[in-house]
Parts: structure tokens; C-alpha cells; sequence
């Protein structure tokens, strides 16, 4: 009460009251937001009007939104768009970013790329249907699996094989950055059963006998290789390959990755095999497991 008194005598004698957060002009307020995160531009929105109209504005969400955005919009189906690129040209910055923010599939909903949405960098993910799985068209060795814990709704389960290998490629025009490329797997089968889930681990075997080989390798020469043995049933997991460079985001970048076990001498089975994800390095969702080099 004390200091509301003061203000009014102050007015009262003619002086100027102090301004607060609700004259801020929003040019000002989008000053600040520049400096944040998405996530928290969106809260500081609900602060005043200055804050609210400058989280709308086009300068504050260019500069969160990737370099080759515009080449991301792309990937979006244009019968998703009301009819392609004539609305994309209309839509404002702070759209674009939350149309990017939520997964875009392509190549048949085989994969699916999006923002991140507290930093805005690109995300990926390759479904097993996307992947050269030796023996997956041979039932006695292969089976799809419906799941909810996908986000591709179904998993490549291995019931028992010999030679055991997975290969991959994508070529994208990835954000300058450095990215982390990771196999998420998970031993056993698990399921639903009264509502609670419950992982099979009865066709669990060869995993502890020789270790899986993980390879990556990039069109502009980048090569990692590493090593593990598959562990912790009944947990995803994902299993970290290598890091990779972007350096320009107007060139393509190929990628090709591979899992392996190939020892003949003995089976492997009781493997889901989810998807491929690449985050930009120092992101993570779930448990991950770095291999040895």
C-alpha cells in the first residue's frame, strides 16, 4: 500500500509515474524473446499484450526456425497444405515453426522428420519398414508386431536367424550441425495383458555370445564404427552409432548405417527392431547406450 501512496502523490504533484512491463513497446518485447526458447516465448506470451504481439512476430520465430526451412515445408503433403505452396506463402514464421514441430511424413510414412521444439533443430526418424532387414520377408525368421509403442505403430520383432544384419540410407540437406545417429531396440516382445505391460523374454538368445557392429558412413567421407553386446530386456533402448557433420545445408548429405551379428556359429533371436532416429547431438529422449569405438 505504501508504495501504491507514493505513486499517487507523485502523480498528484505532477511527476511522471513509472512505467512497468505494460508499456513495454513490443518492439522491445521481441528483443527479448529473441533471446529464448521457443517454449518459453510461448509462456511469456501470456505475460501482458506487449509480449503477446511480439510472440506473433515474423522476426522473432525466423530466427528460431532452421536455415532451410523452406526446403523442409517441402516434405509436407500439399493436400495437407489446403493446396501447396500458394498458403505456404501466406503463412506467418510462428505457424511455419508449428507446423514443422509436429512430425511431417514422407516416403510413404515410412519416415517422419520435425522440429524439436525447444531449440528448433531437425529430428528424424526411419521405420523398420524402411530398412534392408536380411530375412524379413520369411515369416519362420521375421514377424511385424502392432504396437503402441512405436510411433510408426509396428515393429520388425526377429524370432531366430543366423545371419543377422540391418542397413540403412537416407540423403537429406541437414541444418549446419552436428548430428547423433542411433538404432532403437528393445529385447523381448512386449505386450498388454490386463492392462499392464509385461515383457516374453522366452526367445531371448545369442545376444551375449558376440557382440552387435554398428556402422555409419557419409557421402562427404565420415565414417564411425562401433561395437556392443545387446542387454537389458525389456527396455527401448537406444543404441548409439556415430556422430556425423553437417557443414552446408544446401547440399545433401547421404547417409548409410548398418547393425550387425554374423557369426554363424550360433542363432540370435527375441530383437524389436523399431526405427533409426537422428537428433542433433546432445538430444535425448530415451535411455541411450553408447557402444565402444
Amino acid at each position: 500500500m505504501g508504495t501504491g501512496m507514493s505513486d499517487l502523490a507523485g502523480i498528484e504533484a505532477g511527476k511522471v509515474a513509472p512505467a512497468g512491463l505494460g508499456e513495454l513497446p513490443e518492439l522491445c518485447a521481441a528483443e527479448v524473446l529473441l533471446h529464448l526458447d521457443a517454449p518459453d516465448i510461448c509462456r511469456l506470451a501470456r505475460l501482458n499484450r506487449a509480449f503477446r504481439g511480439a510472440s506473433a512476430a515474423d522476426i522473432v520465430w525466423e530466427a528460431k526456425l532452421p536455415d532451410n526451412y523452406r526446403y523442409l515445408l517441402g516434405f509436407i503433403d500439399g493436400a495437407e497444405e489446403g493446396g501447396g505452396g500458394g498458403q505456404r506463402s501466406v503463412m506467418g514464421k510462428k505457424e511455419v515453426y508449428a507446423r514443422l514441430a509436429k512430425p511431417v511424413p514422407f516416403d510413404g510414412g515410412r519416415k517422419e522428420l520435425w522440429l524439436e521444439k525447444s531449440k528448433g533443430g531437425v529430428c528424424m526418424a526411419l521405420s523398420s519398414k524402411s530398412l534392408v532387414i536380411t530375412g524379413i520377408d520369411d515369416r519362420r525368421y521375421w514377424v511385424q508386431l502392432p504396437t503402441t509403442e512405436s510411433r510408426f505403430h509396428s515393429v520388425a520383432y526377429l524370432q531366430q536367424i543366423w545371419w543377422f544384419e540391418v542397413v540403412g540410407e537416407i540423403e537429406f540437406c541437414f541444418p549446419v550441425g552436428t548430428y547423433s545417429l542411433y538404432f532403437r531396440l528393445h529385447l523381448g516382445k512386449a505386450s498388454k495383458r490386463f492392462g499392464r505391460r509385461v515383457c516374453s523374454s522366452e526367445q531371448i538368445h545369442g545376444w551375449d555370445k558376440k557382440p552387435v557392429r554398428f556402422q555409419l558412413s557419409t557421402s562427404d567421407g565420415q565414417h564411425a564404427l562401433s561395437q556392443c553386446y545387446l542387454d537389458e530386456p525389456g527396455s527401448w533402448i537406444l543404441y548409439h552409432v556415430g556422430d556425423f557433420v553437417a557443414s552446408t545445408a544446401e547440399q545433401p548429405i547421404k547417409l548409410k548405417f548398418s547393425l550387425a551379428q554374423i557369426d554363424c556359429t550360433h542363432t540370435k533371436g527375441g530383437l524389436c527392431v523399431d526405427s533409426v532416429l537422428i537428433y542433433p547431438k546432445g538430444f535425448r529422449q530415451e535411455k541411450v547406450f553408447s557402444a565402444q569405438k
